[in-house]
């Protein structure tokens, strides 16, 4: 399983550079007024997890497409046990489960109420391996839809179903991280804890032209895309290590 201290400099780029499909803005924009809109629930769940609401509305669009009468682990509904994996929760409790009760059994199953600090990198990691690590460990370089989708991070390849992979497919829903930043935007109260990581001070383009000095071969267009990413990440494996050479 990824561990966060090998992503968070991952997530801290992606975050930095991502930029919202126009096209998918107004879209994003609605949900994340949905997710506003159902604020003092959330904050129900929060008092009892400590997980920030905002967090729990991302979770609630992505598994449950916002609806209350689905249990937040995987929107199965409420009136009997979850079916899908996680399977039988919660384990306490009769059906029908007030909404409640299920998402905090939900947050609790996946270690969520443990997280001390929800900066934007610790949220792509909870979310990421909330949905699974499939995307990652299997078609590593298209970046998760759950996360990118409706960014200039995503455009194609998504998992149809539980292990039915279609490289041309498309996302038709928008990701956590975009509707993270929307939530943002829309709502003042939300402060993420200081990101520990910052991109570099120039724009992608810039970047991509300077890796291609050390010959990546990257297209100059602007988007912070898996190649760039990959390419980042190979560049700054071969800088520590010549580091470690001139130390020695």
């Amino acid at each position: 399983m990824p561990t966060f201290s090998a992503l968070k400099g991952e997530y801290a780029r992606l975050w930095s550079t991502m930029q919202i499909v126009p096209t998918r803005a107004a879209a994003a924009d609605a949900m994340a007024k949905q997710i506003i809109a159902g604020k003092p629930r959330y904050l129900a769940v929060t008092a009892a997890t400590g997980v920030p609401y905002h967090v729990i509305g991302l979770i609630h669009a992505m598994e449950a497409s916002l609806s209350f009468s689905t249990h937040l682990h995987n929107g199965d509904p409420l009136t009997a046990r979850t079916k899908q994996v996680p399977n039988g929760r919660p384990r306490t409790g009769s059906p029908p489960f007030p909404w409640e009760a299920s998402a905090a059994d939900a947050l609790r199953y996946d270690g969520l109420d443990t997280v001390k600090e929800w900066r934007a990198e610790r949220i792509a990691f909870v979310l990421e391996g909330y949905n699974g690590w499939g995307y990652r460990n299997f078609h590593p370089t298209v970046l998760s839809p759950y996360l990118w989708s409706f960014s200039s991070h995503y455009s194609k390849g998504k998992y149809g179903a539980d292990g039915d992979w279609g490289a041309g497919l498309v996302s038709q829903q928008c990701g956590a991280m975009v509707l993270l930043s929307r939530l943002i935007a829309l709502d003042p109260s939300i402060q993420l804890a200081p990101s520990g990581e910052v991109a570099p001070d120039m724009d992608v383009e810039d970047l991509q032209l300077a890796l291609n000095v050390f010959g990546y071969g990257l297209e100059p267009d602007g988007r912070y895309g898996p190649k760039t990413d990959a390419a980042l990440s190979n560049f700054e494996s071969r800088l520590a290590a010549f580091k470690a050479r001139r130390a020695a």
